[in-house]
């Protein structure tokens, strides 16, 4: 089984500035994940050709399950409002996080982080970008209880805060959310902490260590793959782990392959 996260930058290259969908399905085709955890995706967005990102990688891995999490209706950076019911905002622009599986879903969960209260300094890289004051985004987790041939996992997406301190807080919160859910428990996502506080402030142990960021050189781990040391046993060993290069986004992809 191979799991991976990836925050897509909403599928935007570096190089040009583009979201060239036929960029998007090859760069997801070659991570050939059975689950993969997306970040920074849009739907219905202008700026990435009003498209369904998370249904285009869906496709691109011939997965059959998959799901996209809105946590803000409009545009980030610009004008955007919280989302307020799972089915608000349809038909206009969101930006939120997807969660795509090879294997049967037997249940989704969507567990919703309200944001940071305070504005905070962001790097935004590319053309026009550079350090400017950002308000903090509601943030959203996606969690699915998979049927796999080793029983049931849970597995879960999320992008949590750029904001120092309360991102620690919003990990906190994702970790009592799942243990609702049946263990195994796997948390994958851009928590935006390096790897040893997110494995102090989650408890939970990483299945793979690699800096994700930014892409070109990565220096720094904001990518992980975290499992719930509870039935940890019932997960197959750790067999590889990579940071491919990508011809998409400001982070590189962190791929785990179990078994």
């Amino acid at each position: 089984m191979r799991l991976a996260t990836f925050n897509l930058l909403h599928g935007r290259s570096l190089t040009d500035g583009l979201v060239d969908p036929d960029r998007l399905t090859a760069a997801v085709t070659a991570l050939d994940a059975d689950v993969l955890a997306l970040q920074e995706v849009d739907r219905d967005q202008s700026r990435s050709g009003n498209l369904d990102l998370t249904a285009i990688a869906a496709r691109a891995l011939h997965a059959p399950e998959h799901r996209f999490a809105a946590a803000v209706v409009g545009t980030p950076g610009e004008q955007f409002r919280p989302l307020r019911h799972d089915d608000d905002g349809h038909g206009e622009p969101c930006y939120g996080i997807g969660l795509i599986s090879r294997h049967p879903v037997r249940t989704w969960q969507v567990t919703r982080l309200r944001p940071a209260p305070v504005r905070s300094p962001i790097y935004v890289p590319g053309p026009g970008g550079g350090l400017i004051l950002l308000r903090d985004e509601p943030r959203v987790v996606l969690a699915a209880v998979l049927a796999t041939p080793h029983g049931p996992i849970t597995v879960a997406a999320t992008h949590l805060s750029f904001v120092p301190g309360w991102n620690a807080h919003q990990l906190r919160q994702v970790v009592r959310a799942l243990r609702a859910l049946p263990a195994p428990r796997i948390l994958l996502g851009d928590l935006n902490l390096p790897a040893g506080a997110a494995r102090l402030l989650s408890g939970w142990r990483p299945l793979g260590r690699r800096p994700t960021y930014p892409a070109a050189a990565p220096r720094v781990q904001l990518d992980h793959i975290l499992a719930d040391r509870h039935d940890l046993h019932r997960l197959p060993p750790v067999t590889a782990v990579d940071t491919p290069l990508s011809t998409i986004s400001d982070h590189r992809p962190l791929l785990v392959d179990l078994g």
